[in-house]
């Protein structure tokens, strides 16, 4: 295997993240000022939140910014220079993109395209955080970069799969239209230590439902599959691509491919919970299954993953743990 990307100082000067603020912004901006680069994050809050970030607040080189990309008015504070954009920002649970679908379809057009313009401007690597979601219920497993997918572009969850279908198609032209130097990464499945406990997402939903005593909520019968990845994992597969000048997407997720009620059981024998788990109606348009094919990734840029699932879990329920010690958030009702 190479080395990671992230164990040596990295190659880039300054760097704007956007949805800086989130789960998994918020982790980048910490890694690219650990490998010496400056950071611009960039976010609206509709979905991150300031204590994400808040210990990288007075941190030479760290610059937070209120704005929201889908805003042209945003670009007047995107002022640069930069030679790495990374664009994380959408709302990425369904919980979010229910109670923000215009915002959702938003980010993934203007904010996309409003931020191609940022990278073009400054001759910016610029390196699109997309998801498995494209897929939507996959009818070839795994799925690999070339499958097409099988989406309802009128279903629940359309405005989430269609905004990040269409940043996609809108980078790949403006790559070969313009010569922008962009590529795209399909995330699947990532959790751990600052995922929002409310969100409705699996992981972290079981870990406060096990930690709290309360049941722990499937979806249906809870055979439909997931594959995890630890965000520690993602992001090293993530700072590999936005190396590179790879314009292609890009899969970047776990093989532990496992039943959604196989993690509920995991979560409560890791936290020694009495919890029950229970059933309950199932979304509309739940994928089946899901698991990437990581071929790509590994023969181009030689990731894969590191972190057990057991050594995952662990470390996001003692930060859960933490959390609702000090802050006393609630888990969500359901998935």
């Amino acid at each position: 295997m190479t080395p990671s990307v992230a164990a040596e100082r990295l190659p880039w000067r300054r760097a704007l993240v956007t949805g800086g603020a989130g789960f998994l912004g918020s982790h980048l901006c910490e890694r690219l000022l650990e490998g010496g680069v400056g950071v611009d994050c960039a976010d609206n809050l509709s979905s991150g939140s300031a204590r994400n970030v808040a210990h990288l607040v007075g941190r030479a080189g760290f610059r937070f910014l209120n704005c929201d990309v889908s805003d042209p008015a945003c670009a007047q504070e995107l002022t640069g220079p930069y030679d790495l954009v990374l664009h994380f920002a959408c709302p990425a649970s369904p919980a979010d993109y229910l109670r923000m679908p215009l915002e959702t379809l938003d980010v993934g057009s203007l904010g996309t395209r409003n931020l191609l313009a940022v990278a073009e401007r400054d001759d910016a690597r610029l390196l699109l955080a997309s998801t498995s979601e494209v897929y939507g219920d996959p009818l070839v497993h795994p799925q690999r970069e070339d499958y097409w997918g099988n989406v309802n572009p009128v279903g629940p969850r359309s405005v989430y799969d269609e905004s990040k279908r269409f940043s996609e198609a809108l980078v790949t032209a403006h790559a070969g239209a313009r010569g922008t130097n962009a590529g795209i990464v399909r995330l699947f499945n990532t959790y751990g230590p600052r995922m929002r406990a409310h969100d409705g997402r699996a992981v972290p939903t079981f870990i406060c439902q096990a930690l709290a005593g309360e049941p722990l909520t499937i979806a249906g019968d809870g055979s439909q599959t997931r594959s995890l990845c630890y965000v520690d994992d993602t992001l090293d597969g993530v700072m590999r691509v936005a190396a590179s000048r790879s314009v292609r997407p890009v899969n970047i997720g776990g093989s532990d491919e496992t039943t959604v009620r196989e993690i509920a059981r995991r979560v409560v024998k890791l936290t020694n919970s009495a919890s029950r788990i229970v059933s309950i109606d199932r979304p509309v348009d739940d994928p089946e299954r899901r698991r990437p094919d990581t071929t790509l990734v590994r023969e181009m840029f030689g990731w894969e993953p590191s972190v057990s699932w057991e050594e995952g879990l662990e470390r996001t329920i003692a930060y859960f743990s933490e959390l609702l010690a000090t802050q006393g958030e609630r888990p969500a009702e359901s998935l």
